[in-house]
């Protein structure tokens, strides 16, 4: 992770602004938050430059449990310690736990509806298109990677090529192929 940000650079201006702005996230997160994180915490909030959204994000999706909420984690206890990575975690869960439960009951009783049905389907789409869009637009940092982009492209299509061609399972990729790009970064980053 990267150091402390420097105190020119805009920053979550109290626990509340915090909560509020990782609850704002999640309530737009239909399937996944990437596109909408990744916009909201470089482009317009400015609080962590696209080098360490990519860095912070890398690690979040390598640690336990869903990568949105690791990042929430890691950016809340950067600008406030342990209480901010608490306010991240919370301004994640607890309003959209209470509209995911309301959503069940609701569910529960138009489950068989065919529009249902629909959007849903149409929601899934949605999600694929912003999570394609964002990692296009994210492409241009590959330039500053320590790889190149030609290694990581190359080592993002063995990823591909063995959890969908393949069928691997994700851990066994994620161990793989995250252990040779580690050893291939560490080696190019020894002086």
């Amino acid at each position: 992770m990267s150091d402390l940000p420097s105190d020119d650079r805009p920053r979550p201006e109290s626990l509340s602004d915090l909560f509020v702005s990782f609850t704002l996230l999640a309530l737009q997160g239909f399937g996944g938050v990437l596109a909408v994180v990744q916009r909201e915490l470089v482009e317009n909030k400015r609080w962590m430059t696209r080098d360490e959204f990519i860095e912070d994000w890398s690690v979040a999706q390598i640690m336990p449990g869903p990568n949105v909420i690791n990042l929430a984690l890691i950016v809340g206890g950067r600008y406030f310690g342990l209480k901010g990575a608490l306010v991240g975690l919370a301004g994640m869960l607890v309003v959209p736990l209470m509209l995911v439960l309301a959503l069940a009951v609701v569910y529960s009783k138009f489950a068989d509806h065919p529009g249902v049905a629909g959007a849903l389907r149409g929601m899934g789409a949605v999600a694929a298109g912003l999570i394609l869009a964002t990692g296009i637009k994210l492409i241009s940092a590959l330039q500053s990677n320590v790889l190149g982009w030609r290694w990581c492209a190359a080592l993002g299509l063995t990823c591909l090529v063995g959890i969908v061609v393949i069928r691997l399972p994700m851990a066994y990729v994620l161990f793989g192929i995250g252990s040779v790009a580690c050893t291939l970064a560490y080696k190019r980053l020894k002086p």
